[in-house]
């Protein structure tokens, strides 16, 4: 019987979500600094919580709104010092509560066409497509980032 020489992989989950509004997505305007420029609101999966729970826990800390029935639309990953990054992205487009901005940056409502215009963070390129794709989706970025 041949031995199985693979060791596991580190890996860290994120999620990200384009919460819609009719013709109009939710827009957040990232102010840290490893990450910048106009993204979907989203964030890091905590240990023990479910995908789809922390979508809906990241948009609602970062927007004030609180997403149902997130469509789960593929995966968005690359390296970063050694470790995978995955993202999970999600597509939404039933919520309540009232917008509110976080620390994470400023969220507003924008046409679809406008948000296309803006100077869209690192992959949000990827991720339109990725929004837009009939079945799930996959884009890995081959490169460190």
């Amino acid at each position: 019987m041949e031995k199985n020489n693979h060791k596991p992989e580190q890996a860290v989950f994120m999620n990200m979500c384009m919460v819609c509004n009719g013709n109009q997505v939710l827009a957040l305007d990232k102010v840290n600094s490893s990450y910048t420029g106009t993204t979907f609101p989203g964030g890091h999966v905590e240990p023990g919580e479910s995908f789809a729970d922390a979508v809906i826990r990241e948009i609602y800390e970062e927007t004030g709104l609180r997403i149902r029935n997130p469509e789960f639309r593929g995966i968005f990953h690359w390296y970063r010092g050694g470790v995978h990054q995955i993202g999970l992205m999600y597509r939404a487009c039933e919520y309540e509560g009232e917008l509110k901005a976080s620390e994470e940056g400023n969220v507003y409502w924008i046409s679809r066409e406008d948000y296309e215009k803006k100077e869209l963070a690192a992959g949000m390129r990827q991720v339109l497509e990725m929004m837009d794709q009939d079945g799930l989706t996959e884009y890995f970025e081959g490169r460190e980032r």
